[in-house]
């Protein structure tokens, strides 16, 4: 009966996989146990690793706010009014550098404003200088004053009056036929079949542009004795015709003086 009763306790503990033919129980070890967990992970673990990363970035973050709070947290009152102090020191600086920033900044935007002032200065004076010179082209109102006399011939003298009576009143351009500009420089020759200004031949009918008040160099030019009376005693017409809109663009070579030189004012 014993021997009964340890057959039937054997029994009990032989697993039932070994009673088959050719098949052995084998119990996973620790490590397997650790690659399985790792390769595949359960719900209850992967709700911990979770768990773990957010309480981990909150620590740092916590840590870090706490190492910025406590930058005066433990300084005594003196370090303070000292920090204090310090901070409005440094605040008044950067006040003073904004404020000659602001000044320098103002400057320049002054000194620009002159020096654009001065620019459109010389520019206009330089293109006023170039007209009077005859460097440059002009159109502006004025008169046309056409010149006939017999045989092709004017006295040289009429001529002279009639560019001189112009001038006083306020002629700022001249020329003649299209071809010669007329400046203070300006020489007048008698020639054969004309007159010769600044060695270039011009011929009858001489027309002459003049810009300027066009009621003024008219009346110049027809003023009792004047121009238009001394043509006539040579048997000559004159035609004025007024205008808005006269042009001058026959140019003048600048000449480079030989012995004068600029100065600078005093």
């Amino acid at each position: 009966m014993t021997s009964d009763k340890h057959g039937a306790d054997e029994e009990l503990l032989v697993d039932p996989a070994a009673a088959e033919p050719g098949v052995t129980s084998v119990e996973p070890s620790a490590r397997q146990r650790l690659q399985r967990a790792l390769v595949h992970p359960g719900r209850g673990q992967v709700t911990a690793a979770v768990l773990l990363v957010i309480l981990g970035a909150a620590a740092v973050t916590q840590v870090r706010i706490a190492g910025t709070d406590d930058n005066y947290a433990g300084m005594r009152q003196s370090d303070l009014v000292q920090a204090l102090s310090g901070l409005q020191a440094e605040s008044l600086r950067n006040e003073q550098d904004i404020h000659q920033l602001e000044v320098t900044r103002d400057s320049l935007r002054n000194n620009n404003d002159r020096t654009a002032a001065a620019l459109k200065q010389a520019r206009d004076e330089l293109a006023s200088l170039g007209v009077l010179a005859g460097t440059l082209p002009a159109s502006g109102p004025g008169v046309r004053i056409t010149v006939t006399v017999p045989a092709s011939r004017i006295s040289l003298n009429f001529l002279l009056d009639g560019i001189e009576e112009l001038r006083d009143a306020g002629a700022e351009a001249m020329e003649i036929n299209d071809s010669v500009r007329v400046v203070a420089q300006t020489s007048f020759e008698a020639a054969d079949g004309g007159i010769s200004v600044d060695g270039q031949l011009v011929t009858v009918p001489f027309v002459i542009d003049a810009i300027g008040d066009p009621q003024g160099l008219a009346t110049a030019l027809r003023f009792p004795g004047g121009f238009v009376d001394d043509l006539a005693l040579d048997g000559g017409k004159v035609t004025i015709k007024q205008s808005q809109h006269i042009e001058v663009t026959t140019l003048r070579n600048p000449l480079k003086p030989r012995y004068a030189v600029p100065t600078q004012p005093h």
